[in-house]
């Protein structure tokens, strides 16, 4: 039986890494000039939120090399090495914790030098390339036992002691004979042992200059083709230790003219660098790797929605053709084709663009949940807000449990925003750093609509945009507190508002959030239930 195209958004593979790399080829959307920006050879680090398509990108990518003739290493850090309670051990030091880490690195990216030099045997020596290979692997990790040495000698004796008795008859019929034979031994044995101990720690220590001198032999017998190192979930590494790893890769790595380096990342999950009085350690964004490349930046409606809208009505239509068991000639055989299909009106595929926030995962996940309610008919505006409630908490929300802070945050935001001054949007100064404002990013709770915008009001002081999710604000569309839209208005006009705001928006007072009132409101809460703790303790005392 043909599945209808219900039931193909239903069966949506909803995670890039479960899906085959041939599906997420046959599936893959470029948001152009997105895969122009990370194709080049220029060593780059590439942000965005989890599901933003980090990974998807990266597998197509690995297949554009591999079709170009170039040779193509994807590690996954997640499962680099078998020593991530090392990694996490607090009570270990830096050096302790990173060594390990370095070194499986180090021999994951062997081991793949290894296995590309096997599927091109018939262009590669390996006569040549094996012994390369091999003082590569001894250059990866030196043994060094740091501390003091001892020397000591065993005296040990054993005393030996042995005898024997022989007692012959000898039956003779003339004349019997008796004979008696004993005999006996005795001595010490001595023996002296020297026994050498070490007193200290055994260290393992990478030496950066040798093993780049090593990867450099190994591509030089590897000829002229470009190697491609793709380093996805680079959150995943203890963000403490993260600037030792990408120090191991400036130093050993970035050098080398033939190889190029991309690195997948999570902008508020990742430290790149220790600065240090005259140096530093890690990699410098801008100097030694670009990190210009940002996939939040793509696909908001606010921002381009004509780019969004032609990016996920490919993204869906690709998912749908790609489902197995689909005839070819069966069903729409465009995106727009598909849109028709599906939706009422191009009003509920907007308003489905608009809940997905940009970020493709959701987009997937909305999909198969919005065609779940509206199986047997098309997808209406009213349908797209019911699936996008259930939706966020089902899943989004389940992030807030187990985190009352962020909670409370969240709560208040929407309070602050939507119910008093009727908005969808609001700024923060671009220089300071909140924490669960960035947890509440990375859990897609928040998102940014535009980044470093300044005011005339403040000449000085830069913004940035952030939004409330879809979700948050979803169940008082259609309501008597509705948000007017996404940024109220300074200029004259109370109930005026700007849906996208410019480089330099003239006055934007009160649209700034003041995170301070927040704090404050916390602390006195904090004191409160603190005094009424003290309170019935002591009433608790007092009634024995």
């Amino acid at each position: 039986m043909t599945p209808t195209i219900q039931d193909c958004l239903i069966q949506f593979q909803k995670r890039a890494e479960r899906a085959g790399d041939d599906k997420l080829i046959e599936t893959f959307v470029d948001a152009a000039p997105l895969l122009a920006s990370v194709s080049t050879t220029d060593n780059q680090v590439i942000f965005g939120r989890r599901g933003t398509g980090k990974t998807h990108i990266f597998k197509y990518l690995d297949d554009s090399i591999r079709r170009n003739g170039d040779l193509s290493i994807y590690l996954d850090l997640r499962s680099v090495g078998s020593n991530s309670s090392v990694y996490n051990d607090r009570q270990r030091t830096h050096a302790q914790r990173a060594t390990p880490l370095l070194l499986d690195v180090l021999q994951a990216l062997h081991e793949a030098l290894l296995e590309v030099a096997i599927d091109n045997a018939e262009e590669v020596d390996l006569s040549k390339l094996g012994p390369e290979l091999d003082q590569l692997s001894e250059a990866i990790s030196t043994v060094e036992v740091v501390g003091s040495v001892e020397r000591s000698v065993e005296n040990s004796c054993t005393d030996n002691q042995q005898s024997q008795v022989e007692i012959g008859v000898d039956l003779n019929l003339d004349a019997p004979k008796f004979s008696a034979k004993a005999t006996g031994s005795s001595g010490i044995t001595s023996s002296n042992k020297e026994v050498l101990t070490r007193s200290g720690d055994e260290f393992f220590y990478v030496k950066f200059g040798a093993v780049q001198n090593r990867l450099k032999a190994v591509l030089g017998r590897l000829g002229a083709r470009r190697v491609w190192l793709l380093l996805d979930e680079w959150a995943e590494v203890p963000l403490d230790i993260q600037p030792y790893l990408a120090d191991l890769l400036r130093r050993c790595v970035l050098p080398l003219p033939q190889m190029t380096l991309k690195i997948a990342a999570i902008e508020h999950r990742s430290n790149m660098i220790i600065r240090r009085q005259g140096e530093y350690i890690g990699i410098e964004l801008g100097a030694d790797a670009g990190g210009d490349v940002n996939l939040d930046d793509f696909m908001v409606l606010d921002n381009d929605a004509s780019r969004a809208k032609q990016f996920f009505s490919a993204l869906l239509f690709k998912h749908y053709r790609a489902t197995d068991g689909l005839s070819p000639n069966i069903g729409p055989q465009s995106p727009e084709e598909f849109i028709n299909q599906t939706f009422t009106q191009i009003t509920a595929f907007e308003e489905f663009v608009r809940a997905v926030e940009g970020v493709p995962r959701d987009a997937v996940y909305l999909a198969s949940t919005v065609a779940t309610l509206a199986y047997g008919r098309l997808i209406s505006v009213q349908d797209v807000r019911d699936a996008a409630r259930t939706w966020y908490h089902r899943d989004k929300a389940t992030v807030l449990r187990s985190a009352p802070e962020m909670n409370d945050l969240l709560h208040w935001i929407t309070e602050e925003v939507i119910a008093h001054r009727r908005a969808r949007a609001f700024l923060l100064t671009s220089n300071l750093r909140f924490p669960l404002i960035d947890t509440l990013f990375d859990s897609r709770l928040l998102h940014v609509l535009k980044k470093n915008i300044s005011s005339q009001d403040n000449p000085g002081t830069r913004y940035d945009v952030y939004k409330l999710d879809y979700g948050c604000y979803v169940e008082l569309i259609s309501t008597s507190r509705a948000p007017g839209g996404l940024l109220p208005s300074d200029d004259g006009e109370a109930a005026r508002y700007v849906d996208v705001p410019p480089d330099d928006y003239r006055s934007i007072r009160s649209a700034i959030l003041d995170l301070t009132t927040f704090e404050a409101a916390q602390k006195r809460r904090a004191t409160t239930e603190a005094a009424q703790q003290r309170r019935v303790a002591r009433k608790g005392v007092g009634s024995y």
